[in-house]
């Protein structure tokens, strides 16, 4: 069997769970961090419920995600995972599912592992969305889940710093209500309300348009021209409101 009759023999069983998100559906890439809860509080030790160090470097991470060859318009980080939303016409490696996630968590752990100076890993999704409705009901979940999140977190280890065990102040806290743990916070002078919006609801990050002057040499005279600049945004909105924000950059719009 000569090279070429090998070739396509062996690269029919290499395509054959290939998947390809067709080109009139949305698409959403999520990478998530493995064993964080070790990377965060025993590897690296940050400040916990949260530290701006692990933050900062997420956002990086994202960014990293944003400029590395897909055409992503909008990004969001919460806790240890990142989402992206994909352009409607991004085409890169022909939308196959199995180079998208391969790609994305090798960057994003790669990115993360220097950023940090230790090993990091990510896993990768592509998640198939049919229509607008879907994408801001993605974020929507997305953001709500960070609130969750945060809200069981100060709670957790609220707990925790006074001395209570890993396994007591989780069976405290199961079951409870989003009012119960409220209470418990403010009990201890904690107002979770006033707590900072990146926390609670995520990060989004996002090209911005600013005018940036110059000078042109030919004419001998100043000028200014539009750049755009990926930015962090740790104040989003909420609600419906930041549905339909998000949902705007799926046209290039910046609402």
């Amino acid at each position: 069997m000569n090279f070429e009759e090998l070739d396509r023999k062996m690269r029919r069983f290499e395509q054959s769970l290939d998947q390809i998100i067709w080109p009139e559906i949305y698409m959403v890439a999520r990478a998530d961090g493995r064993n964080f809860t070790r990377l965060t509080k025993e590897t690296c030790q940050f400040e916990a419920p949260f530290d701006v160090i692990f933050r900062d470097a997420m956002v990086e991470t994202t960014k990293h995600l944003m400029e590395c060859g897909f055409r992503i318009v909008y990004g969001y980080t919460q806790s240890d995972e990142i989402s992206l939303l994909f352009h409607p016409d991004d085409n890169t490696f022909g939308r196959k599912t199995r180079k998208v996630n391969s790609v994305l968590a090798g960057e994003a752990s790669s990115c993360l592992s220097l950023g940090l100076g230790v090993s990091a890993c990510f896993d990768c999704r592509v998640i198939p969305l049919p229509n607008r409705e879907c994408v801001g009901d993605y974020f929507a979940w997305r953001q709500e889940d960070a609130h969750r999140n945060s809200l069981n977190a100060h709670c957790y280890w609220m707990l925790r710093k006074k001395g209570i065990s890993p396994t007591e102040a989780t069976k405290e806290l199961q079951g409870r209500s989003v009012s119960w743990k409220n209470e418990l916070l403010f009990s201890e002078n904690i107002n979770f309300n006033d707590l900072p919006s990146w926390q609670k609801r995520g990060i989004g990050l996002y090209d911005v348009t600013y005018e940036k002057e110059g000078y042109d040499p030919i004419r001998e005279r100043t000028v200014v021209g539009t750049r755009r600049r990926l930015t962090a945004d740790m104040e989003l909105r909420t609600g419906e409101e930041y549905r339909e924000w998000v949902l705007g950059f799926l046209t290039q719009q910046s609402l």
